[in-house]
Parts: C-alpha cells; structure tokens; sequence
C-alpha cells in the first residue's frame, strides 16, 4: 500500500499561535491548530481548524500498542510497569531504555537484530543538542521507537506471526493496529491515511480532534466502555514512569511530572503534542505547522493556562518551557516569545 498524500493546501486554514520580536519587532510567527476534546468525543475549545488532518507521528504508539495489550501480552510475557511505558516511549537511548528494551526482547527469545526501527545516534544527544562521546557505539536498542518494535515483535511471537516484515503494512500486526488505532479514535480504518514513519513503521493521519479524543479515552483509563483495562494500563505506565516514555531533559518528563499523575503526555515529531486529563476525561491536541519544538513547548503551556489546568505551582514548574524572554550566548534580554491567541468555544 502506497503512503497517503495530503492534497495541497491543507494548512490553508491554521492560525497564529506564537509570535517572536527582536527589540520589539515582530521577527517570525509560528501557526498551528488546537483541539480540546472530552472522552464523549465533544469539541469543547479549538484554535484554527481542529479537525486538520495531522500525522500522529510518536503520539500514536500508545494506540499502536492496544492489539498487543488488548491479548494480555505484557502479563503473559511478565512486562514491568517500566517496559508497558516502554510500549509508548520516544526515549533518549539511555541505559535504562536500552536495558529495557533488551530484556523486552529477551522474553520473547528474540535480539535486537530483529528489530527494523533502524538506528540512530541516541536522542540523549541530538534531542538535547549534545556531542555524543568521541568512540560512542549504539545499535537499534538505541533508537527511540526500539521499545515499540520490541512490543510489536512480541505480540507477534505470541500470535504466531511472522517476525521478519512486521513492519509491513499488509502484515497482520500491522492490520490489527490500524484496526485498533480507528477503534480507539472513532474513525473507520480506511479512513486513516497512511504513511511510513520514521522508524519505518506504519503511521497514520487523522483529524487533530480525533487524536484529542483518542487521547480523552486513554486518560480514562478504565471508565472507557470498550478498552478500558488497555486504556487504564497504558495511561498508568506512561504517567507513573515519565522518564522511561521520554528521559532526561524532556519535556514530555517535565509535563507528566507537573501534571502529578493527572496528564497523559506525549510529543510526537514536527510539532504534535497530546496532553489527555485523567480527573477531566479531556485531552488537548496541537500541530504547529512548521514543526518548531519551541513554539510547541510555548502553546502547551498557555493552552494548559488558558483551560484552567494549572495551578501557581504548576505554572512555575513549566515556565522554562513556556520560554517567554529570548537570551542569546551571553544571557541578554534580546527578544521575547509570546502567545497570539486565544481558545475558542466550537
């Protein structure tokens, strides 16, 4: 199956979300949508259109580990609460991570030259923009998608399937996600477009209020009718263990951490970002256009502010990432980053 393309056009429709001056000039703006969806699938705040056809990108593994959740896998295969979380992550390639995903493998009786994520130079590096030692040695355990492929393989060894094309869109892994994925964010599967992701698995594009709403239903862990214990495991892991879905420096760790167990987060590559509500069964979602991670951090946080979901505390923990004052290499005031809108009710 050939990828999808999106037709020309289709961010005809995004608003201003966060502007930058220089000496009280204004040097760049940064569009993007916003979607605020509760658990019943209602619109309840947007900015631009919420229904822009987005891809999830890293948003969408913990709908991507269902089939495999959904068949008691971890229980069967004796996953910690460590490697379920591992299911969802964009991790740096840490020890941990990679000591994770190992002994995911390992439980399957599998090694990391199964996996077809590829492999990288360890995020811990190129995410938070540092040198990686002179002599550094990394493989696919490394790659930051490794905890998901371990999960799909092993969902595989226990279905039977074949190991060696998972990845493939027409292989039977690959179906029961899309099928699982459009359950989960009430969509039919063939609506869901298709494209290869960076990991070269399959990914999908959505409506950006589908993606909230997927997101509700997974912050709600067990009040979902239909995949509540898959819900309620997932959405556990992924806010107890922070730092496994993500790692040192990220904002998905800051956000979870400032939430204090309430918000299910997760950043997805050029600009997608997913914060479900646990005590609200209520998600936001956003897309910045041109995919700039600053601006991103800036609108998650005032789109937080302007629901009402922070507290003092909150807002401080999170003020770095909002990143209002612009500093150069010699810490002077030089620009400022600041919001241009304003939620609207649909």
């Amino acid at each position: 199956m050939a990828p999808s393309q999106e037709p020309p056009g289709a961010f005809v429709t995004l608003e201003p979300l966060i502007q930058l001056t220089r000496g009280g000039t204004p040097e760049s703006l940064h569009f993007g949508a916003v979607a605020v969806v509760n658990r019943r699938g209602q619109l309840t705040a947007c900015v631009g259109d919420a229904h822009q056809r987005i891809f999830t990108r890293s948003t969408l593994k913990a709908l991507q580990a269902l089939p495999f959740v959904q068949a008691g896998g971890p229980a069967q295969l004796g996953y910690t609460q460590e490697e379920v979380a591992m299911l969802c992550a964009s991790h740096n390639g840490e020890d941990r991570h990679v000591a994770a995903t190992e002994s995911m493998l390992q439980k399957t009786g599998l090694n990391y030259r199964t996996l077809r994520c590829g492999c990288h130079v360890p995020g811990l590096f190129t995410l938070l923009e540092q040198a990686p030692p002179e002599g550094l040695v990394f493989d696919e355990r490394h790659n930051n998608c490794s905890g998901k492929h371990a999960g799909f393989l092993a969902h595989c060894v226990l279905q039977g399937w074949p190991t060696d094309d998972y990845v493939a869109p027409d292989h039977p892994l690959q179906q029961a996600i899309r099928h699982n994925v459009a359950q989960a964010v009430g969509m039919a599967a063939d609506e869901l477009r298709m494209g290869i992701d960076g990991c070269s698995a399959p990914n999908y594009a959505m409506p950006l209020s589908k993606l909230a709403y997927g997101y509700a239903r997974l912050a709600s862990g067990a009040a979902d009718a239909e995949l509540g214990e898959s819900f309620s495991a997932l959405s556990a892991a992924m806010t107890a263990q922070p730092w496994m879905v993500s790692g040192t420096g990220r904002n998905d760790l800051a956000f979870t951490q400032a939430g204090r167990g309430d918000w299910v987060c997760k950043i997805g590559a050029d600009g997608v970002q997913v914060i479900g509500s646990k005590s609200r069964g209520e998600a936001l979602a956003i897309k910045i256009s041109d995919g700039n991670k600053a601006a991103l951090y800036a609108t998650t946080v005032e789109v937080l502010d302007q629901l009402g979901w922070l507290d003092d505390a909150q807002r401080r923990l999170l003020e770095p990432w909002r990143a209002k004052i612009l500093r150069n290499a010699r810490g002077l005031h030089v620009g400022d980053r600041n919001p241009v809108f304003k939620l609207q009710t649909p």
